[in-house]
């Protein structure tokens, strides 16, 4: 899709939100192929209003994986999933969304679009009804008197309210973003959309010829009549470079080298290796495509047709992917072991898709595209690139669709598992760090900190530094010193009977 159609749909849906008609809107973002962060948000905040909470909380996913930095997604998923009674992982969402605030009063949005100021108070408000809805009310008591700290004017007194209500232990109401509010494309852009004419209307000032309605810069002279149109020949494919040739298949690169692209794209043909690559040119972009996914377009007559050794491209499923020259010699035996089931797969008139969703829990929820069939090591390299984390730090489990029980994936044969638990090309992952033990006692001198004692378990959730880490132990949650716990080992798990 064009940047010119993703504007022009962008500030449609925005002029039918104006007029509050919100079913409208919703599909005019939709129509969106490739949707930026800024239009999920819209699309999260209007399914949100409609009352849809599960594809409001998928929407915001895909903006906050868009965009890892936008604290306003992580505060309206947070009242998302807090309104689908999901209380724990809307609390981590706006403690999220409370980090990203860095220690600012507020963060205004009307730069990027959004008419909202986002202040901290208001996350940490929500902070404390998350903690009050699951019974914790000395911390929602804290978080209040941290928000009294944050608060910018006098008026509104929600801060207050909340807080004479925790004392009673009582709930309060739930903020979020005001009805309508979604981010704009910039009135400069949408100005440009339309066409102008600089020039005007020519008009006829004086003529000897009665009724002349001629216009232009030619002499006065009387009106001919107008041709009849003929017939426009029809126009021929025409390139700087190349040969036009239609991809038959969906193509995902493995390298820089390659070239990403869709089935049904035009590309232009510019070379064909002996190894089977061809290099090929597709919106100004050049690199490596296996050539019998090409499919050459058919001449024009007149044109010399193409030679008859071309092989013909196949039409059922996509073929293997030739051995790239960087790729060969380092060819792991887990992706031989994929392309062999494969095969097998193939034999019995299943397709095999190309790709998969993992649908990454953590602290936040991200998704990832990767091939399936991925072994535990690669899977967790992948998973801990995307999050920017050790990955031998990380712990992967998966959830049974038979029972519904949560089982950790400790070796390749529950890592095959889990990949047999793929529903519609998605796979939901849970991820956390590993369990530590701790070594000495730790008493909990500010608010946030946790406390435990020595031979506690603790859960790690986050590494805040080098030397302070976040985690969870029986039922609560904060930060607490590196140095106090260890990593447990192989023999201290089996001896607690984790």
């Amino acid at each position: 899709m064009s940047l010119t159609d993703l504007i022009r749909l962008w500030d449609e849906g925005i002029t039918a939100a104006d007029r509050q008609e919100w079913v409208t809107a919703l599909d005019r973002f939709t129509a969106i192929l490739e949707p930026t962060s800024k239009i999920c948000f819209n699309i999260g905040c209007l399914l949100l209003l409609l009352g849809e909470l599960n594809q409001a909380e998928k929407a915001f996913d895909k903006s906050i994986c868009r965009d890892e930095h936008l604290a306003v997604a992580f505060f309206q998923r947070g009242v998302t999933l807090y309104k689908n009674e999901k209380y724990e992982e809307a609390l981590r969402d706006f403690i999220e969304a409370f980090n990203l605030m860095r220690g600012n009063q507020l963060i205004d949005y009307n730069q990027l679009g959004l008419r909202y100021k986002l202040c901290t108070c208001q996350v940490l408000h929500n902070v404390a009804l998350a903690h009050a809805t699951i019974q914790k009310w000395d911390k929602a008591e804290e978080a209040l008197k941290k928000a009294l700290t944050f608060k910018t004017e006098a008026k509104p007194n929600f801060v207050d309210q909340a807080l004479e209500a925790v004392l009673k232990q009582e709930l309060f109401q739930l903020l979020q973003l005001p009805t309508g509010e979604l981010f704009r494309p910039k009135k400069k852009i949408v100005a440009q959309l339309e066409k102008q004419d600089f020039l005007g209307e020519a008009k006829v000032v004086a003529s000897i010829i009665d009724k002349d309605a001629f216009s232009g810069f030619a002499p006065l002279q009387p009106q001919a009549p107008e041709p009849v149109p003929q017939k426009k020949a029809p126009e021929k494919f025409k390139t700087l470079e190349g040969a036009p040739h239609r991809v038959l298949f969906s193509f995902i690169p493995n390298n820089r080298g390659e070239l990403e692209v869709q089935s049904g794209n035009i590309v232009f043909l510019l070379k064909k290796g002996q190894d089977n690559w061809a290099t090929v040119m597709f919106n100004n972009e050049t690199g490596l495509v296996p050539y019998n996914y090409l499919e050459p377009l058919e001449p024009e007559k007149g044109e010399k047709s193409p030679p008859s050794n071309i092989p013909a491209p196949p039409t059922t499923i996509a073929p293997e992917r030739p051995a790239s020259v960087k790729d060969e010699n380092s060819c792991t035996n887990a992706s031989q072991q994929v392309i062999e089931h494969s095969k097998k797969i193939v034999s019995k008139d299943y397709h095999m898709p190309v790709s998969s969703i993992v649908k990454v829990h953590f602290k936040y929820t991200v998704a990832i595209r990767v091939k399936p069939g991925l072994s535990h090591n690669e899977l967790l390299a992948v998973i801990g690139k995307k999050l920017h984390l050790p990955e031998k730090r990380l712990g992967l489990s998966y959830k049974s669709q038979e029972n519904g029980e949560l089982i950790s994936i400790t070796s390749e044969t529950k890592m095959k598992n889990a990949w047999t638990e793929v529903r519609n090309q998605r796979l939901s992952i849970w991820c956390k760090f590993l369990e530590v033990v701790a070594l000495y006692d730790y008493e909990v001198s500010v608010p946030y900190d946790l406390g435990f004692h020595e031979g506690d378990i603790i859960q790690v959730l986050a590494e805040v530094n080098n030397n302070w880490l976040e985690g969870q132990c029986e039922g609560n949650t904060g930060i607490f010193p590196a140095t106090f716990v260890k990593e447990l080992s192989k023999v201290e798990i089996m001896n607690s009977g984790m």
